[in-house]
């Protein structure tokens, strides 16, 4: 048995973002986000698009939105490679999905509070070693609560999740192994047949219950993931490598003025040039600098 890998955008929206997602999507948050309490308990899972209110006006995609019985907007993105501005583009997706909760003429008192839960496959905060970090609004100096905190960004990191399946000690800890391990396992874990969200999670996530056409996607984002993660790779090696170079560069040459500077009291510029390999303007200038 195979299980599809629910990082990839395509897998990550058919178990959470589907018809059949309700319960899934429930026990994940009520979990994730709401430390599993039963806060959560209905929801509409919505359009994940997120038309501008005004022409012009940027457009965008989210992998899962949802409204909860309280009325409140959670919006849910699985986000696999670290691409440059992600932390504002949560930001902006946050703020959007609370702004365009009103029509021309409404009152802002009807306006719900957003969650935005985020999960990442890379670390985003590498100064915690927490997997879980939550952000609100607060006075910058007292850390008071500002008197509405109606948007709350949620991140998971997965490279920090390093719990093996004999260590999960919660439902959270469940959902998040799922997440990162599916791929890998060829059975469902015991220890997770007693959730049932988690048996319909992994029902869904079975590979042989895919089409054609649903594996083409899957894997075309899988191909697009790994192109990606092999460009930044070399993008990295290059730059290391170019450093490395510099570094050697830069050490040869200081080795040089030092010589340089042992030989000032005792040579002429010109044999010190020849001696070192600088230029007679380089020594002279060393002369200035010890005048």
């Amino acid at each position: 048995m195979r299980f599809i890998d629910p990082k990839t955008d395509f897998a990550f929206k058919k178990i959470f973002g589907s018809d059949r997602s309700h319960a899934i999507l429930i026990s994940f948050l009520n979990n994730l986000v709401y430390n599993g309490d039963a806060i959560v308990a209905e929801l509409e899972i919505l359009n994940p698009y997120q038309p501008p209110p005004i022409a012009g006006i940027k457009a965008t995609y989210l992998d899962v939105r949802a409204k909860l019985n309280s009325g409140e907007i959670v919006i849910i993105e699985m986000q696999v490679l670290n691409v440059a501005g992600f932390e504002k583009r949560v930001l902006y997706n946050a703020a959007k999905a609370y702004s365009v909760q009103l029509d021309s003429g409404a009152p802002y008192t009807t306006l719900y509070p957003v969650i935005a839960l985020t999960i990442t496959d890379f670390n985003m905060f590498p100064d915690s070693p927490s997997v879980m970090s939550r952000f609100v609004l607060k006075e910058r100096t007292r850390l008071t609560d500002y008197p509405s905190c109606d948007i709350e960004l949620i991140f998971a990191e997965l490279p920090k999740f390093t719990l093996s399946l004999e260590q999960l000690a919660s439902v959270s800890d469940q959902w998040l192994y799922f997440i990162k391990n599916a791929p890998s396992l060829e059975l469902i874990p015991t220890s997770m047949e007693t959730v049932p969200e988690l048996q319909q999670a992994f029902q869904i996530a079975k590979e042989s219950n895919l089409n054609r056409a649903e594996l083409e996607e899957m894997e075309s984002q899988q191909r697009y993931i790994q192109d990606q993660r092999g460009s930044i790779t070399k993008a990295l090696e290059t730059g290391i490598e170019q450093g490395l170079q510099q570094g050697l560069q830069q050490g040869r040459q200081d080795e040089k003025i030092t010589i340089a500077q042992r030989l000032l009291p005792m040579m002429d510029n010109a044999t010190i040039a020849a001696t070192t390999g600088l230029s007679i303007d380089e020594i002279q200038c060393l002369r200035l600098l010890i005048i």
